[in-house]
């Protein structure tokens, strides 16, 4: 069996405390067309919920006292998943895309990288260049950072250095990331 949890507030919905499950003193509590009723005894509180035909929901645990809403559970706890939902929706999940190149690169080759690399920063993707060595090529790495350079003030217009050139292993990586306006 699968089970969903939701967040709201740092705690899962169904983790969130209601009714007899809220043992605290005191509570502040919010009545069902959302005017504060003060604070009260937790007690005090459940009866008016009961008087109401409804639920008390402890929404902000960690308030200083503990913030409760008199609401339906059910509808509540749907509201709060569609919410949810509609968030996840929203969020843009940025990409980091690579592009590989050699020392020995030609003109061409790299403007036909930089074109690809331009239709990634675009879409609003990052783009990782990579400059792999290869044997011999080890030894003249410092004469390549050119290379990078190059390619970055090619797209200049369009993204900027996020991290610039830095040695990992047999390899040279850069980030570019679109600039903002």
């Amino acid at each position: 069996m699968l089970s969903t949890f939701f967040i709201m507030e740092g705690k899962a919905i169904s983790e969130l405390m209601i009714n007899e499950q809220i043992k605290d003193k005191e509570v502040r509590v919010i009545g069902e067309d959302g005017e504060q009723l003060g604070i009260m005894p937790a007690k005090e509180a459940q009866k008016l919920a009961d008087e109401a035909g409804l639920d008390l929901v402890k929404i902000a645990p960690t308030a200083k006292p503990p913030v409760c809403k008199i609401v339906d559970y059910g509808k509540f706890k749907y509201e709060q998943t569609r919410k949810e939902k509609e968030a996840r929706k929203k969020q843009k999940v940025i990409e980091v895309k690579e592009i590989r190149l050699s020392p020995n690169i030609d003109t061409n080759d790299l403007n036909t990288k930089v074109n690809a690399a331009k239709k990634f920063l675009t879409k609003g993707d990052k783009v990782k260049i990579t400059l792999r060595f290869r044997g011999r090529e080890m030894a003249h790495m410092n004469n390549s950072k050119h290379i990078l350079d190059d390619f970055a003030a090619s797209l200049s217009d369009i993204a900027v250095v996020e991290k610039p050139p830095k040695v990992e292993g047999r390899s040279m990586t850069m980030f570019l990331t679109e600039k903002r306006s």
